[in-house]
């Protein structure tokens, strides 16, 4: 088992992308990728460290695999874990819905008050509201794979590298796709 759990949702596969992305930079044998779909509560207590990747659906709707799952994920304690998020938005189109989801994912964790890494600069985006931005920065990576993509490698990069520090890891990174 590895040591990192990565649990995604992912609709037309962009989010699923992006989780198997991070998890070739971080390693194959440290990160091991969930679709949310096909999980319960028990595949949560295996890792300490866990990274939560999720879309924002047209006005700032939860991606649908993440509805069904999302009684249950406030159902779980997080309290002794480190969690780091990712969202995936569409800042020109649903600008003033930019990564909602991944704000509203970030509030139902911080209940059980667990360690939260990953935090990143709202600097390159252009959106107008987000549930997601929280004192001045994102609660976690924004992709835009819409109006964005060209960024989206270096972003992971910064990004993996950035949580493999926080998350304490002494594991090889693997930059670039």
């Amino acid at each position: 088992m590895a040591i990192i759990g990565l649990f995604f949702g992912s609709d037309e596969g962009n989010t699923e992308a992006v989780a198997r992305r991070i998890q070739k930079r971080l390693g194959a044998d440290v990160v091991d990728v969930h679709d949310i779909a096909d999980v319960t509560q028990l595949e949560f207590t295996q890792y300490e460290r866990i990274i939560l990747g999720i879309p924002t659906w047209d006005f700032g709707q939860i991606q649908s695999d993440w509805e069904e799952f999302w009684d249950d994920l406030g159902d779980i304690d997080f309290s002794d874990k480190t969690i780091a998020l990712f969202g995936l938005g569409d800042q020109f189109g649903y600008g003033d819905y930019f990564l909602d989801a991944m704000g509203m994912m970030h509030e139902v964790i911080a209940q059980h008050n667990p360690i939260r890494i990953g935090y990143w600069p709202t600097d390159g985006y252009e959106y107008d509201a987000s549930k997601a931005e929280y004192d001045g920065q994102f609660v976690g990576l924004a992709i835009d794979e819409d109006q964005q993509e060209d960024l989206t490698a270096e972003r992971l990069d910064r990004w993996c590298e950035q949580i493999h520090r926080e998350f304490g890891l002494d594991t090889p990174l693997t930059p670039g796709d």
